[in-house]
């Protein structure tokens, strides 16, 4: 049994489409991405580390709430469709984009800011727990840890998405401070400084 899905999984999914989940056109990805940059506690990061970043839909919208974005893939093809974007939109300089896959050593950070979306399923349960388990400890003392996920089961894939956000929420140090759920995706964020609710954290009366 291997880790995770092989890179030939994807190369294969990029050979066919440029963009293979329709992520700059599908409406359920449009209002997946807005609700899961809604539900950040924070305005503004500093650094923040997006793996599998596909054709880079997530990745402009990071760089709008972010100092710099560290984004990653396993396909060449998906790197090089978020490079030409990002120049498109001038803010390339605000992004470093690196070929990897989640359960490689993170890129240095610290970072404050985790997105985990749609693709902690490509891993073996074992090999997500070893990753977390890895990789949490390096973040910023005051991190955020967003998980997005498709919930129904998809047979090539290791679990679903309720099982990859499970074994997020299970991980030592990270506190849930809240998320959505639908019949189709779960998003859950958390942090690691104890999970204050915003409006107790800036000081909202009664909260």
């Amino acid at each position: 049994m291997t880790s995770r899905l092989p890179d030939s999984f994807f190369d294969n999914m990029y050979a066919e489409a440029a963009d293979p989940w329709q992520l700059e056109s599908r409406w359920y990805e449009q209002r997946k991405y807005a609700i899961t940059t809604a539900l950040l506690p924070f305005p503004r990061y500093r650094r923040a580390f997006e793996p599998g970043c596909s054709v880079g839909v997530l990745t402009e919208k990071l760089a709008g709430r972010c100092d710099h974005v560290v984004s990653t893939d396993v396909s060449v093809a998906a790197l090089d469709a978020t490079h030409r974007r990002l120049t498109a939109r001038r803010i390339r300089d605000r992004v470093t984009l690196l070929r990897g896959s989640l359960d490689n050593h993170w890129p240095p950070g610290p970072f404050d800011l985790v997105l985990l979306s749609e693709l902690c399923y490509y891993l073996q349960p074992a090999t997500l727990r070893e990753v977390l388990d890895r990789e949490v400890p390096r973040l910023a003392p005051t991190a955020t840890v967003v998980a997005a996920h498709w919930r129904h089961d998809v047979e090539e894939y290791p679990m679903n998405g309720d099982h990859a956000n499970d074994i997020i929420g299970a991980t030592e140090g990270l506190y849930h401070l809240g998320g959505y759920r639908d019949a189709d995706v779960v998003i859950d964020v958390f942090d690691n400084c104890g999970g204050l609710s915003v409006g107790a954290r800036t000081g909202v009366p009664g909260a």
